[in-house]
């Protein structure tokens, strides 16, 4: 079985690739099971198809990228094209909820990229082998739904999964020493962010441009996407006219963010409104139940270099009083530092992909790494200057707080890594155990000629 978990693991990393790349292009057809006989069909699952065809065009496009192959049967392939298809099926079924005008927003996104790499539209269907735009997006739109139901479905199953401090006990006991995992050097950086004071001149300079944009909107008829698109400084949005959908249940932004949004009725335009990426106006495009399309404007207030040097001289006077031992890391952090996500917790960055205070040395973002790397254990560094994707520059100053040389997986000392691994554990046996009865409940026909395959679900309901 873990032999079977590791190449389904690597099969689904190639997958993920080949989707973004669009390179899979699996052919989706509501059709009636019960009634097909169709010629290369080679599974069907539930209301899809898999095509012979599917697997061939994966394999074919995996080599013309160089991603190796052996070792990876069409039998593999096909195994992990119906789990797919088993999630998509089911989340139908429970009317998963999801963004139809999200999906279109990607699949823009994904033409755009190819047509920015090839230098126009006519040469990305010539490459893709494709006769039209109106097919070639259908077939992108056809993935990435598919993608996002079997993603929504995986998500649904393992939502209330969690560990008790018991299960965590005898999941590390029942690791044999000699499989304990090793854990390589990690690090707790903490760290104090100084902002610049913006003028109350330049903040009200920002607000009387945010409430032009609103009436020129309002009384002149001014698309508000245009604006977004001309004058929003959110990269992020920028491209597709400050578009984002949020969800009351899966929150996304900050909350005042959140909050202004869910609060508008449709067609509505805000006053400015703050957060600490700048001032913002937005407007609800439409309300679909527990989601909302919006389209927003950012704009970030100007630093005069001598505000800049300002938040440097009050860093300066603060690393020395630090060095000198007037005052503790943790205690500067709580009373000077700007930074919220941090300053309350005496400064110790979070992890984002773990959760927890360690960052491993080998993973570590390579800007952080490189403001770090020369830093002895408990030397704090000289101020350092940081601009933000929205464009605001803050000062800030480092710390390595703790290191953690490579050892192998200690109880105590690695609680939270070790609870991370028993997690996934009892997520992985609660994903088996849903694929097991379902594929039960499900009309599930492989084709004759895929019957031998010794899959690692019970596809042919022995």
């Amino acid at each position: 079985m873990q032999l079977n978990r590791k190449h389904l693991k690597n099969i689904r990393q190639l997958f993920l690739a080949l989707f973004f790349s669009s390179f899979l292009f699996a052919q989706d057809q509501n059709l009636k099971t019960s009634k097909i006989k169709v010629d290369g069909v080679s599974a069907v699952i539930g209301d899809y198809v898999i095509l012979e065809s599917d697997i061939d065009k994966t394999l074919v496009e995996m080599k013309s990228q160089g991603i190796p192959t052996k070792g990876i049967s069409r039998c593999q392939l096909l195994g992990k094209l119906m789990e797919d298809k088993l999630y998509a099926h089911h989340a139908i079924q429970d009317s998963l909820e999801f963004s139809i005008e999200e999906i279109y927003s990607t699949v823009d996104q994904i033409i755009d990229n190819f047509t920015q790499q090839l230098g126009s539209i006519e040469k990305v269907l010539d490459f893709y082998n494709k006769d039209d735009e109106s097919t070639f997006r259908q077939e992108i739109f056809e993935i990435n739904k598919t993608q996002k139901l079997s993603s929504l479905m995986q998500a649904k199953i393992v939502e209330n999964i969690e560990v008790t401090p018991e299960e965590v006990r005898i999941f590390f006991e029942s690791i044999p020493t000699i499989d304990l995992p090793i854990f390589g050097t990690e690090l707790e950086i903490s760290q104090i962010v100084i902002e610049p004071e913006v003028s109350e001149k330049e903040e009200n300079r920002i607000i009387n441009r945010l409430k032009t944009f609103k009436e020129d909107v309002i009384e002149r008829g001014s698309s508000f996407a245009s604006k977004a698109l001309l004058y929003s400084q959110d990269p992020g949005s920028r491209s597709s006219g400050g578009k984002y959908t949020l969800h009351r249940k899966r929150p996304r932004m900050v909350k005042e963010f959140r909050d202004e949004a869910f609060s508008l009725e449709e067609g509505e335009i805000s006053d400015p409104f703050k957060t600490d990426f700048g001032w913002h106006i937005l407007k609800v495009d439409k309300i679909r139940g527990q989601e909302v399309d919006i389209r927003h404007i950012l704009l970030t207030p100007k630093i005069e270099s001598s505000q800049l040097q300002d938040a440097k001289k009050k860093l300066d006077t603060l690393r020395k009083r630090l060095i000198d031992e007037e005052i503790t890391f943790s205690n500067a952090a709580l009373a000077f530092s700007d930074e919220k996500e941090t300053k309350f917790n005496g400064g110790v960055l979070i992890n984002p992909q773990t959760g927890d205070t360690r960052f491993e040395l080998t993973n570590l973002d390579p800007v952080l790494y490189s403001q770090i790397r020369n830093l002895k254990d408990g030397e704090i560094s000289q101020p350092l200057v940081e601009e933000e994707r929205s464009g605001l520059k803050k000062y800030k100053i480092l710390k390595v707080s703790n290191r953690f040389d490579e050892h192998k997986a200690d109880y105590s000392l690695d609680y939270s890594r070790i609870k991370s691994l028993a997690l996934k554990e009892k997520q992985l046996k609660t994903i088996e155990n849903w694929m097991l009865k379902k594929i039960e409940e499900t009309y599930v026909n492989v084709n004759k000629d895929s019957r031998n395959c010794n899959f690692v679900n019970n596809w042919l309901k022995k």
